[in-house]
C-alpha cells in the first residue's frame, strides 16, 4: 500500500485558492485555451472566476462579462436559473449535477465596434448543452467551489429528432394498419424505393423511381386516381381511396390506400401512403351483391345463407367449418352427403376433412383412399381443376362427364343419384372444393346454383380465416408449451404436482406460466405468473418474464430482490398496457421454511390437517412495472399440509367474481377427501374439475401444488 505526502510547490497565477505548479499551470492555461468544451470555475458565493473562450462562445456572451459576475447577472433569465439552480445544488449537497439537455436560446448580435476576439463573443443561433457540474476541492478536501464543463450536443440531437421522426412516421402507419408503406415528395414524386410494394407488383426500381405506384393502377381507375391525388396534393390533405392495382403475376387485386402529408412546422416535407390488399374481402362484398340481385325472390334460401354466414363466422376451426356446411346443405338445398376437400402445399392432390362432431347426421364416411388427385376424375376434382361449379343431375349424367371415377371414390354412397361440385376460391385462386350429393336424381335451379356459389364463397372465406388461425394457434401452443416445464424436480420430502389448462372456447393461448427449478444453494425456487392477453403476444410476454425471473433468481434468490428486479425490467421493456402479476417463493424442501412475495397474483391456497383451509390473507402487492416496495414474508409448510398456488381463471368467470371464487375455492378445497389432499396428483384435478364445473372456460387455467407428506407412522 503506497502512501501520497506534499511536495512543497510555488504558487502561480490561477483560481484563488488553488495552488499550482508550473507544470500544473501549463495544462490549466492549454485546458482553458485550447479545449473544445466550455470550462468553468465558480466560487461558493456562485461567482464565475475563470471561464475559457470555448464556453463564451457557446453562451453567446463575452468572457468579461462571464468573469467576476454571477450568472444572473451575465446570462437570460431561463439560462441564468439553470445554472444557478445547477451550482447551488453542488454547493449545498457537495454532489455532482448533471443536465444532457441544456437550451441555449439564440444570441443577439454584438454591438457595434466589439470586434471578435480579445474575450468578446458573437451571436449564436440557439444551442442544446450537455453540462456537468462538479465540486471543486483542493489538497486538504476543503470545498472551494464548482467546475463546470459543457458540450455542444445540438447536431446529436437534431440527428436524434430525425431518427424519432421517422420512427413516429412508422409507427403511425402500424396503427394505420397499413401492410405496404410508400413515401412520396411534397409534389406527390417518389424519393424512396418501396422494396415491399415492388415485391407485389414485380416493377424494376427504375420502374418504381419513375412511375411509382400510379404506374401499376388498373387503366379503368387511373384517370380518377391521378385526379384525387393531385387535388390532395394541392390542397396538403389525406388522400383515401381504393383501386385495383397489376400485380406481378399480370392480374389485379383491389387495395385501399390512406396517404398522410406530414408536416415540419408550417411545411409539408413528406408523404407516407399505406396500402392495404382488400380483394378477399371486395370479392366477398362482390359475391354477396350478386346474390342479393339473383335471389330476390328466395327469401327462405337467403335467411339461409345469412345464417350459415353468421355460423361460419363462429367456426374457428377447419372441422366447425365442414360441420357448418354439412347442416347448411342439408337444410337448405336437402343435401343427403356433403364433403369439404382442401388442397394441400404443392397443389396436386384434394385431403376430405372430416367435421368436428363426428356421427352428426350428413356425415360423409371415409373415403377408400386418403386424398383425392387433383388430376383424378371426381366432382372436387374437375372443380377445383376448372376453378367452376360441377353438376350432374343423374347418374347417368356423371358417367357422362367422368365415368367411374366418382363411384369408386365414393363406394360406400352406392345410392347417390346426383352431385354438386363447387371450388372454394380465396383471392380468386383455388384452395380446395366442396362437395354435396342427393340420393335421388336432383336438377339444380339457377337460384340454387347462384346460392351454392356463394355459400361456397362464404365457406371459403371461413376455411382460409380457419387455416390462418390454426397455424397462429399451433405457434402459440407450441411456444407456450415450451416454456413450462417438461416435469417437476422430484423430492425425497416435498411432492409437487401442476396442471395446466388453456382455455378452449375460441382456442387461443394465453400468458398463464409456473416454474419450479433448483437453485444453487439447493433450495427449490416456485413461480406462477399470469401476462394479460391471448395468443402469440401474451405467450411471448410469458417468456420474457420467465427467464428474466430466473436469471434474477440466480443472481439474488430473495423474493422482494426477484421482483424488484422484474420491476425495473418490465418498467424498461413493456408497454404500459401490459398487466402481469407473479407470485415467487424460495423454500428449503428439507425444513419446509422460507420466503415469499407476491406481484398482485392471487394468494396462495394453505390446506392443512388441523385447520381449515383458508386463502393467505397477506398483502398481494402490485403487478409487475407499478411503483412498488416489493416487499417478503416468512413462508413455511408443515407436515402433512400443502399449498397451491394458481390463476385467476381457476377462480374467476363471467358469472363469478374474483371473491366469491376465492370463497368457492376454499369451500371446494375443505370438501377434498383426505385421500385426495394427500395426493397432489389428484387434488390438482380434483380442484380444476370442481370449480370449473357448470361455468364456461374463457380464460387458462394454472394450478401449481406443494405437499409435505407426513411422518411415515
Amino acid at each position: 500500500m503506497s502512501t501520497e505526502t506534499s511536495v512543497p510547490h510555488p504558487r502561480v497565477s490561477g483560481v484563488e485558492g488553488l495552488p499550482m505548479d508550473a507544470s500544473d499551470a501549463a495544462l490549466y492555461a492549454t485546458l482553458l485555451k485550447e479545449a473544445p468544451g466550455g470550462l468553468a470555475f465558480f466560487d461558493r458565493e456562485m461567482r464565475c472566476r475563470r471561464a475559457n473562450d470555448a464556453l463564451a462562445a457557446l453562451l453567446g456572451v463575452p468572457v468579461r462579462e462571464l468573469q467576476q459576475h454571477r450568472p444572473s447577472e451575465a446570462l437570460p433569465e431561463a439560462l441564468a436559473a439553470a445554472f444557478e439552480t445547477a451550482l447551488r445544488t453542488v454547493i449545498d449537497e457537495d454532489r455532482p449535477v448533471s443536465d444532457p439537455d441544456l437550451v441555449v436560446p439564440a444570441g443577439e448580435p454584438p454591438e457595434p465596434g466589439d470586434a471578435p476576439g480579445h474575450g468578446v463573443a458573437t451571436a449564436v443561433d440557439e444551442r442544446i448543452l450537455a453540462c456537468t457540474w462538479l465540486p471543486a476541492r483542493n489538497g486538504d478536501g476543503e470545498h472551494l467551489g464548482v467546475v463546470l464543463t459543457a458540450l455542444d450536443v445540438t447536431e446529436r440531437r437534431r440527428a436524434e429528432e430525425v431518427i424519432r421522426r421517422k420512427e413516429q412516421r412508422y409507427r403511425s402507419l402500424v396503427e394505420a394498419s397499413a401492410q405496404v408503406v410508400w413515401v412520396a415528395a411534397p409534389a406527390g414524386g417518389v424519393i424512396d424505393d418501396a422494396p415491399e410494394w415492388r415485391a407485389i407488383t414485380g416493377q424494376t426500381p427504375d420502374d418504381y423511381a419513375v412511375g411509382g405506384w400510379l404506374s401499376v393502377v388498373h387503366p379503368e381507375d387511373r384517370p380518377r386516381i391521378e385526379g384525387a391525388w393531385r387535388e390532395c396534393v394541392e390542397e396538403n390533405r389525406v388522400f383515401e381511396t381504393n383501386y385495383r392495382i397489376r400485380t406481378k403475376s399480370g392480374t389485379y387485386r383491389h387495395f385501399d390506400v390512406r396517404a398522410v402529408p406530414i408536416w415540419q412546422g408550417d411545411a409539408v416535407i413528406e408523404w407516407v401512403g399505406a396500402n392495404t390488399d382488400v380483394t378477399g374481402q371486395r370479392e366477398a362484398e362482390e359475391m354477396r351483391g350478386r346474390l342479393t340481385e339473383q335471389l330476390s325472390a328466395a327469401a327462405l334460401r337467403t335467411a339461409r345463407l345469412q345464417q350459415a354466414t353468421s355460423m361460419l363466422a363462429e367456426a374457428l376451426t377447419v372441422s366447425q367449418v365442414v360441420q357448418v356446411i354439412t347442416e347448411v346443405g342439408r337444410s337448405a338445398i336437402g343435401a343427403d352427403y356433403s364433403a369439404v376437400a382442401l388442397l394441400d402445399d404443392d397443389k396436386l392432390r384434394l385431403s376430405i376433412v372430416a367435421p368436428s362432431q363426428p356421427g352428426t347426421e350428413g356425415e360423409i364416411s371415409p373415403v377408400s383412399r386418403d386424398d383425392i388427385k387433383v388430376s383424378d376424375q371426381t366432382v372436387m376434382s374437375v372443380a377445383v381443376r376448372e376453378s367452376r361449379p360441377f353438376l350432374a343431375e343423374h347418374p347417368d349424367s356423371l358417367r357422362l362427364q367422368l365415368g367411374h371415377g366418382e363411384r369408386d371414390l365414393f363406394a360406400q354412397h352406392t345410392e347417390e343419384r346426383a352431385w354438386v361440385g363447387l371450388p372454394l376460391l380465396a383471392a380468386g385462386a383455388p384452395i380446395g372444393a366442396l362437395r354435396f350429393s342427393f340420393t335421388r336424381p336432383r336438377e339444380i335451379t339457377e337460384e340454387e346454383r347462384v346460392f351454392l356459389e356463394a355459400l361456397a364463397g362464404q365457406c371459403a372465406l371461413a376455411v382460409e380465416r380457419a387455416l390462418l388461425f390454426e397455424r397462429e394457434h399451433k405457434t402459440a401452443e407450441e411456444l407456450q408449451r415450451s416454456l413450462l416445464p417438461s416435469d417437476l424436480p422430484q423430492l425425497p420430502g416435498m411432492v409437487l404436482a401442476a396442471r395446466y389448462n388453456p382455455a378452449t372456447r375460441h382456442v387461443q393461448v394465453g400468458g398463464d406460466w409456473y416454474d419450479v427449478f433448483r437453485l444453487p444453494d439447493d433450495r427449490l425456487a416456485v413461480a406462477v405468473g399470469d401476462v394479460m392477453g391471448k395468443g402469440v403476444l401474451a405467450a411471448a410476454g410469458m417468456g420474457r418474464v420467465r427467464n428474466a425471473l430466473r436469471a434474477l433468481a440466480l443472481n439474488d434468490p430473495r423474493p422482494a430482490a426477484v421482483l424488484a428486479g422484474l420491476d425495473r425490467l418490465f418498467s424498461a421493456t413493456e408497454t404500459e398496457e401490459q398487466f402481469t402479476t407473479v407470485a415467487y417463493v424460495v423454500i428449503d424442501p428439507e425444513t419446509g421454511q422460507g420466503e415469499f412475495s407476491n406481484a398482485g397474483h392471487p394468494p396462495p391456497l394453505l390446506i392443512s390437517r388441523d385447520a381449515p383451509a383458508r386463502v393467505s390473507t397477506l398483502e398481494p402487492g402490485t403487478p409487475l412495472g407499478w411503483p412498488s416496495q416489493r416487499q417478503q414474508t416468512s413462508f413455511s409448510i408443515e407436515t402433512g399440509n400443502t399449498v397451491v398456488f394458481y390463476s385467476d381463471g381457476l377462480v374467476e368467470n363471467r358469472r363469478r367474481g374474483v371473491d366469491a371464487g376465492l370463497d368457492e375455492l376454499v369451500s371446494v378445497a375443505a370438501d377434498a377427501p383426505p385421500e385426495v389432499v394427500g395426493d397432489p396428483e389428484r387434488l390438482v384435478d380434483f380442484l380444476v374439475d370442481r370449480m370449473l364445473a357448470g361455468y364456461e372456460q374463457v380464460d387458462d387455467v394454472t394450478v401449481l401444488a406443494l405437499h409435505v407428506p407426513p411422518e411415515p407412522a
